[in-house]
């Protein structure tokens, strides 16, 4: 419990600073001693660490040592600490409990579970504590034993177990032999934490997991291999091999303690229908956070993995040593796994301020990830922790930037032997140029040639594989995760689409936007048409029907763009969802007219609208920048609406054009109204729901979606060409300007769950109309085999 009272000492020690915070946590760039943050009262950082005991159901505590200066021996945290001026929340948590306790644990020991403001005058008032605690749990299957501990005897005279509910009621009872918390307001989040997860009832959570495992339709996708020689076979199984290695990959990006979590389940599946019902619903999801559910965690510690630490404390005769269970927290981290988990975005700016052009390319790019030198420090003083060779050189800031080749080398290197061995088997031209230098491009991080290759593949065993989409960095929408997709071509529908692709520079032109902020040089889009046969990676929860690649705006501005439509994928959601929909929520005189030629022709139109409008703009400053970059985390809600609502407004105007038929007219705004049940059911925190709320509230506004009152939805056709066509001025001009201000703005009137929408989802959910397909892939994984 870092307060250090002032000790005689024939050594003079600096005194701790800390950073000063305002009264909503946020840092004000000033530090000051510890002792004058608390004679004035200023608001500043902590940790409070909790170790508790499963099999016994008891936290440790600490008495305090006689000489400190706020509560002297008094029963307390198992383990707390003022963080330093400059230090992260995390690595002063590992620290505090080594030097206090003389326990070295990883970070993935530490449960972020609340943050507690703790606001107390003691010592006749000559001390005041303003504190921002960030609070974690370690959770241990045995208590430790109390001879393995190594106190720090000038903070903790001894450490004791105690029954949590006993702790409480003495907390209630304001025992004064126990420091105070109110256990009534925010601090009884720990005790009720603690009591839901260990008072569990399996059969209601079977149910509960049984009902949300029911919204996903499980449908077999399969393709015809007869056009396959077999050397494109023998491809086809080595290619499936390393998309294997995207899901070892997304899984780790996802959070540090994932693929430890997924073997867990995933092993003791066969034990319980309750261990079944949660390995399912996890290979979904492909982590503890439900997507369907705003991501919220339908797991907690407790189901984790357990992990063994010898050397944690001191040996203890007759002791195996410390097991503690892997944890995640509750809330979804925003940054996942590519950045420390108590970075915030000021200590970012902060660190990327200070470095060169080419070190901010890097830290804000697609193929790194963020570190702290203090982390590898502690890390690097922990048993059996391996450390990975990067330079670590002491600099002003915290962070760093790693390059994905090193970060993920051991999975990169096989993938690359595999696409290498693939590619020579390979017949055709461009798909063998495709794989080697995808393979090339895994270990050197430079993607640029790779994906060229990939915008020219002209193969008919169609492959995307690496990293590409940013959805999962929800702090800045800058950091891609590991995908797969792997298909045989359709011939046929791929060449009757051509006409899309061939006019993007003529929509472009078109644009219901500025001129001044129209691109001159857009690229004609190449789209391919495929019957899906394996996904793997960042291809959780909801299935995309096509996507459009690659992100890097120095191709888009370069090369343009390339689509791949997902035929069987697309044909599956119609017939399994927006059909079903339709027949619940569309008016009686509309629902025939949503049909698949409209469904899937504006798939198409929304893919290739993401090759058009703003990328690379040009600052009222006159700074070049990127939309990505300048609406950070926004970028992805946005630019899925800017997609939707720019395709159906350019289906309308190359129907205008004569470049398609005007029978599409109301069965394409129809079929566009039934697909936005469909999308906002993926919740308001995926960027596609997110995209969608907004563009129905929006719609609705304009009185282009009416509800009748026996709840279906139907379009006025006389107001939706003009509603379509200011809700694209409105996006583009913003993603043109990089005004972030009012992209939050729109988002925030926009995104919300409103009476009409709920109304809906309320009505799809009693009918018990799926939300997504679950594929499987059984001919390919034969292949596999």
């Amino acid at each position: 419990m870092e307060d250090a009272a002032a000790a005689s000492s024939a050594v003079v020690v600096e005194e701790e600073r800390l950073d000063v915070l305002n009264k909503t946590g946020q840092k004000t760039g000033i530090s000051k001693p510890r002792g004058e943050v608390h004679r004035d009262g200023d608001y500043h950082r902590a940790v409070h660490v909790w170790i508790y005991s499963e099999s016994t159901q008891e936290l440790l505590l600490q008495r305090r040592a006689d000489c400190k200066d706020s509560w002297p021996g008094r029963w307390d945290i198992s383990s707390a600490g003022h963080i330093s001026a400059g230090d992260s929340s995390l690595v002063s948590a590992q620290r505090e409990l080594q030097e206090e306790l003389g326990i070295s644990l990883p970070k993935d020991a530490f449960e972020h579970i609340f943050i507690y403001l703790q606001e107390c005058v003691i010592n006749d008032g000559k001390f005041i504590n303003n504190e921002f605690n960030d609070v974690y749990l370690v959770t241990t299957v045995d208590p430790i034993p109390l001879e393995a501990f190594t106190l720090q005897e000038t903070e903790v005279s001894v450490v004791k177990y105690i029954s949590f509910e006993e702790y409480r009621s003495l907390l209630v009872k304001e025992d004064p032999d126990y420091v105070p918390y109110d256990v009534d307001e925010q601090y009884g989040q720990l005790f009720e934490i603690i009591r839901r997860r260990y008072t569990e009832n399996t059969v209601a959570r079977s149910l509960s997991l049984q009902k949300q495992l029911c919204r996903y339709a499980p449908v077999s996708l399969d393709a015809e291999l007869k056009g396959l020689s077999n050397k494109d076979r023998k491809t086809l199984g080595l290619l499936i091999k390393a998309a294997k290695l995207m899901d070892e990959l997304f899984y780790l990006q996802v959070w540090y303690s994932n693929p430890a979590l997924r073997d867990w389940l995933k092993e003791r599946a066969s034990a319980s229908e309750l261990d079944k019902l949660k390995w399912m619903y996890y290979s979904i999801n492909k982590s503890p956070w439900s997507c369907l559910d705003e991501n919220e965690a339908f797991l907690t510690t407790t189901d984790s993995a357990i992990k063994l630490l010898p050397e944690a404390t001191k040996p203890v005769s007759g002791w195996k040593g410390l097991e503690f269970k892997a944890a995640f927290p509750m809330l979804k981290p925003p940054g996942a796994n590519f950045y420390p988990p108590d970075m915030d975005k000021k200590e970012f700016k902060l660190w990327n301020d200070s470095l060169t052009e080419k070190e901010q390319n890097d830290a804000m790019g697609f193929f790194t990830v963020i570190k702290r030198h203090s982390e590898f420090s502690l890390d690097s003083s922990l048993p059996n922790h391996a450390v990975h060779g990067t330079n670590h050189l002491i600099t002003a800031h915290d962070l760093y930037s790693v390059p994905y080749s090193k970060e993920y080398n051991s999975f990169l290197r096989k993938a690359a032997e595999l696409l290498h061995e693939a590619g020579d088997l390979a017949g055709s031209p461009s798909l063998k140029r495709l794989l080697h230098s995808k393979a090339d491009a895994f270990l050197s991080n430079d993607y640029y040639e790779s994906d060229i290759a990939w915008m020219e593949l002209d193969s008919k065993l169609d492959v995307t594989i690496g990293p590409y989409e940013t959805y999962e960095d929800t702090i800045f929408g800058y950091k891609a995760t590991f995908e797969a997709f792997i298909g045989i071509r359709d011939d046929k529908a791929t060449a009757q689409l051509k006409l899309f692709g061939d006019n993007l520079q003529f929509l472009e032109q078109n644009l219901p936007m500025d001129s001044a902020y129209k691109s001159k040089n857009v690229n004609a889009a190449p789209i391919r048409v495929i019957q899906l046969l394996y996904n793997a990676g960042d291809v959780k929860g909801p299935q995309t029907v096509a996507f459009n690649l690659p992100n890097d705006e120095r191709i888009v501005n370069d090369r343009g763009t390339s689509m791949v439509m997902l035929k069987n994928v697309s044909e599956a959601k119609f017939k399994h969802i927006l059909q079903p929909i339709a027949d619940v929520c569309i008016s009686e005189e509309q629902k025939g007219l949503v049909d698949f030629e409209s469904f899937f022709t504006h798939t198409i139109c929304h893919e290739c609208c993401h090759g058009i409008g703003p990328h690379t703009i040009t600052l009222p400053d006159g700074q070049k920048s990127t939309v990505r970059k300048e609406l950070q985390e926004l970028h992805s809600a946005l630019e899925e609406a800017k997609a939707d609502i720019v395709g159906l407004w350019a289906l309308k105007f190359l129907i205008n054009q004569d470049l398609l038929p005007r029978s599409m007219v109301k069965s394409m705004y129809v079929s566009f109204l039934a697909g936005c049940f469909r999308s906002v059911r993926f919740g308001l925190e995926e960027a596609h729901g997110k995209g969608q709320a907004l563009q129905f509230n929006w719609m609705y506004e304009k009185e282009a979606f009416i509800l009748h009152p026996d709840e279906t939805f139907s379009v006025d056709f006389a107001k939706v060409e003009e509603a379509v066509e200011s809700l694209s001025r409105e996006i583009l001009t913003i993603q043109a300007k990089g005004d972030k201000e009012a992209a939050d703005l729109l988002l925030q009137k926009y995104c919300k769950m409103t009476r009409p929408l709920k109304q809906a989802l309320e009505k799809l959910e009693s009918v018990q109309v799926p939300v997504d397909i679950y594929p499987i892939f059984s001919t390919v994984n034969e292949i596999a085999e």
